[in-house]
């Protein structure tokens, strides 16, 4: 089987994806002229040059640079556009996203022209594109946990439009403890709960996710293989995990994808999806991080298969939409 030819035409759902982070070099010199915002690097080419990171917050410390061309409704609109579109030609039926409020609260943005922008975009990738989508609202752990519950405050005449909370940033030095009960009060309004674990942060990052925060989802959580009575539990507790591989190499989690824990999880009986993270900094949608573990690993059509229904499985979806992408998705791995 010609496994391009699969990957291409096979039906995606994407669980870990920042919206801040599909920020593309083009579209933010636009936005920056647009606003009249000054930026640090005098070109595309000079910027996409800048994109050689060493670990997670060498990396941070230019995503927040470019969040500060995002000033209007019709910035976050057009943003989030461009990425149900470039999506929408790879195969993606469903997408959950995750936006940074305070990444732009602080910036004196208000959070309804943020909210508002997004979620236009969705509804209209929905009914344009076909792409069905939700809105995760993510906490920055390295601020403070007051900080956090002032955002959920503001988001509280939004919630219809928010599926979960997440937490997300600088890992290292910033447990899930810290926010315990800002995402007790998350549930309370009725909202799931996801977290950023196990990343650059040790397993215990990951224990403290399912025991405090008591998420749905992992994300990342790479690193939990280093602790055999986590990934037994995870197992039993059919716990998804949002894997990113091109961002874990180019972040140097893993010196190189053959290095990547994905196979070893996969193997464990671990439910691993593939997700892209940030794509305008790590180099790739969904389609190529599909691609770059099945070239890494030689996966065939029945490992394809298992991660496209461990995310359909892993998503908010209600059952009857899941069963379609389902179904959908076995059509086109037995196509041949």
């Amino acid at each position: 089987m010609d496994m391009g030819a699969l990957i291409a035409r096979l039906p995606k759902v994407e669980l870990h994806l920042h919206i801040e982070g599909t920020l593309e070099p083009e579209q933010l010199f636009a936005f920056a002229k647009r606003n009249g915002v000054a930026l640090s690097h005098p070109s595309v080419e000079a910027l996409r040059a800048a994109y050689d990171f060493h670990n997670l917050q060498s990396f941070l410390d230019l995503y927040y640079q470019g969040t500060a061309v995002l000033q209007t409704e019709l910035d976050f609109y057009e943003l989030t556009m461009a990425y149900l579109e470039r999506v929408a030609a790879q195969g993606v039926v469903h997408t959950e996203i995750f936006f940074d409020p305070q990444s732009h609260t602080d910036r004196g943005i208000a959070f309804g022209t943020v909210i508002d922008g997004i979620t236009r975009a969705l509804t209209e990738g929905e009914q344009r594109l076909g792409v069905s989508s939700k809105l995760i609202l993510c906490f920055l752990r390295h601020l403070d946990e007051d900080a956090a519950f002032a955002t959920l405050r503001q988001a509280e005449p939004y919630l219809d439009r928010i599926v979960a909370v997440g937490l997300d940033s600088s890992e290292v030095g910033h447990p899930p403890s810290k926010f315990e009960r800002v995402f007790s009060a998350a549930r309370e309004h009725g909202l799931l709960t996801v977290a950023h674990a196990g990343e650059e942060g040790p397993p215990e990052y990951i224990w403290e996710a399912l025991d405090l925060l008591k998420v749905s989802r992992i994300d990342h959580g790479v690193r939990c293989v280093e602790d055999a009575n986590l990934v037994a539990r995870l197992v039993e507790e059919k716990m998804p995990l949002t894997v990113c591989p091109l961002s874990n190499t180019r972040l140097c989690v893993f010196p190189d994808m053959r290095a990547h824990t994905l196979k070893q999880m996969l193997d464990a009986g671990l439910k691993a999806t593939i997700n892209s993270d940030d794509p305008a900094y790590f180099g790739g949608y969904m389609t190529e991080n599909f691609t770059a573990v099945q070239e890494a690993f030689d996966f065939g059509p029945e490992e394809l298969l298992a991660l496209s229904l461990n995310s359909v499985e892993a998503s908010f979806l209600d059952a009857g939409a899941k069963a379609r992408i389902t179904d959908s998705i076995r059509t086109a791995v037995h196509r041949d």
